[in-house]
């Protein structure tokens, strides 16, 4: 299980991947940067992400490097059949889920049963799993085979659940599993450890995501482009259901709707404000001043800010501490450094100056920076430690570093921190080929 979180997680929010967090047909990602932006100020430190999807291991992989996802907490993945934590080289299965689906499952019986039938065209054999079997088939021959093939696996004696989403895809997995079934069993074993989570809200928008729907204390959310299936569901077994939301908005966007709908916490993600010397909001921490400068190291370089020097001026004060003198306090230039993945040192206020030089040189192009696995430790009275992983896109090459800051509150100012100390380091495979386009 998940050891980040010492207690209950504030939210837990379950998620499908494919038209639910990630829209394809947005190849800007709007609504799922709005998101990590979201995550990542307000609820990462305190809250639980988790993916539930229909794609096996082999093909996650592929969608992570392809759009900026954030890490999820825990993954569910091959349409409930199996339960992963962490990520990357860190990933641990779940042996006691895999060991509960092989009750009254044989694979080779269903592989033997469902060749039977023509009108199913196997899946990639990346999509076939230990229990998961996967096939394309048209819609109109759906409901026939189903009931075909449940009664002739029952009669040899197979306990087996038969899926069809998105109008092509039918899985047919042990009785146990699914969706539902994997996120019911997360939840029960948050509930023995005293971890349950105060609030879970599941998302989704294809009939493989019904399950999540039926658990009993969630919130629900089906995105605003909610396959037929999904909706038909709905219609006839839920429609009663208070606690589940059909969005207006798609994908992410219908997720961050869900969120404000059911008053599960802050849902103005930092990059719907245009200004943020004008908007003043209620949750300040460090996360949040990270994530708020990134922003507009993004909108700056896109020209997606007016260019003002009392923009700079704004973000210089944050390299700035007060010291109290004859006069008053006085602003001076801190004596931070920031190491560049490289290694060459710097003062801070030189990159910043370096960075208004920069105005608008991705302006037009593909551009976006984001922030992955906050995290924020308080070291002093008035002093925190903020680590994260900070990507950048830039057309179509990526980069990562591991990011540390070290910041500092500044009591004379509310509201206000001042950064001390920063230090980067490249993320294995994704350094940068001409370090000196590298900044921030």
């Amino acid at each position: 299980m998940d050891s980040r979180l010492n207690g209950s997680a504030r939210l837990m929010l379950v998620s499908d991947l494919d038209y639910t967090m990630v829209d394809h047909d947005d190849p800007r990602n709007t609504s799922l940067l709005r998101f990590n932006a979201l995550w990542e100020a307000y609820y990462r430190h305190d809250s639980l992400l988790v993916f539930s999807t229909g794609r096996s291991p082999l093909s996650y992989k592929p969608l992570r490097n392809e759009k900026p996802l954030l890490t999820p907490d825990i993954t569910i993945m091959s349409v409930g059949t199996e339960i992963i934590y962490g990520e990357g080289d860190a990933m641990l299965p779940d042996d006691g889920w895999q060991h509960y689906l092989n009750h009254n499952w044989d694979r080779n019986i269903v592989v033997e049963e469902t060749t039977k039938f023509s009108q199913l065209t196997p899946q990639a054999e990346a999509e076939q799993r230990p229990h998961k079997v996967s096939f394309y088939v048209d819609k109109v021959e759906a409901t026939e085979i189903m009931n075909v093939l449940s009664e002739r696996l029952a009669k040899r004696g197979l306990d087996v659940k038969i899926i069809y989403s998105s109008g092509i895809a039918l899985d047919v997995l042990p009785k146990g599993a699914g969706k539902g079934q994997a996120l019911a069993y997360l939840l029960k074993k948050f509930k023995i450890d005293g971890k349950l989570p105060c609030n879970t809200i599941v998302c989704g928008d294809s009939g493989n995501d019904a399950e999540l729907f039926t658990l009993p204390e969630v919130y629900g959310v089906m995105v605003g482009n909610a396959q037929e299936e999904l909706l038909h569901w709905y219609a006839q077994n839920a429609k009663s259901n208070r606690r589940i939301l059909h969005a207006t908005e798609r994908c992410a966007a219908g997720i961050l709707q869900a969120i404000g709908n059911f008053h599960l916490g802050p849902n103005l993600s930092p990059r719907d404000i245009k200004d943020f010397q004008k908007c003043k909001v209620n949750i300040f921490s460090p996360a949040y001043e990270v994530v708020k400068f990134y922003l507009f190291y993004e909108k700056w370089r896109c020209a997606e800010v007016e260019k003002s020097e009392q923009y700079m001026q704004n973000l210089r004060s944050i390299f700035v501490v007060l010291v109290m003198c004859d006069e008053g306090w006085t602003a001076v230039h801190s004596s931070g450094v920031f190491v560049h993945p490289s290694g060459v040192e710097l003062p801070l206020h030189q990159c910043i100056d370096a960075m208004a030089r920069l105005y608008g040189d991705k302006q037009g192009n593909q551009f976006w920076t984001w922030v992955d696995q906050l995290t924020s430790a308080q070291i002093g009275s008035d002093t925190w430690l903020v680590k994260f992983y900070k990507w950048e896109l830039n057309e179509n090459e990526r980069q990562c570093t591991l990011t540390t800051v070290l910041i500092k509150s500044q009591v004379e100012v509310p509201d206000t921190f001042t950064w001390l100390h920063m230090h980067q380091t490249w993320l294995d495979g994704f350094a940068i080929a001409n370090a000196e386009r590298w900044l921030f």
